[in-house]
């Protein structure tokens, strides 16, 4: 008898927690698409139709400096083979 109510209480808990998110799910998708539209603007800037010109002018030259080369090789990867193709 205690296992047919074990059953019966996992089938409800699973029942109710579908109901529940079938009915979450718009209010959820809404709140995570706001807080991707947050993110993506702070990446991009808030207002995406405001020209450069007013931070720059036409013709200034600006040069950013990237890190030096960041690739190193290990020597812990193996020994490199070259093939030739065979006609």
């Amino acid at each position: 008898m205690t296992f047919l109510k074990t059953i019966l209480i996992i089938l409800l808990v699973y029942y109710a927690l579908k109901i529940l998110l079938k009915f979450a799910k718009p209010y959820l998708m809404r709140y995570v698409a706001k807080k991707a539209n947050e993110r993506f603007g702070q990446a991009f800037g808030q207002n995406p139709n405001q020209s450069n010109s007013s931070t720059k002018k036409e013709g200034d030259i600006s040069i950013d400096k990237s890190q030096a080369n960041t690739k190193t090789s290990k020597s812990s990867v193996g020994e490199y083979v070259d093939f030739e193709e065979l006609d």
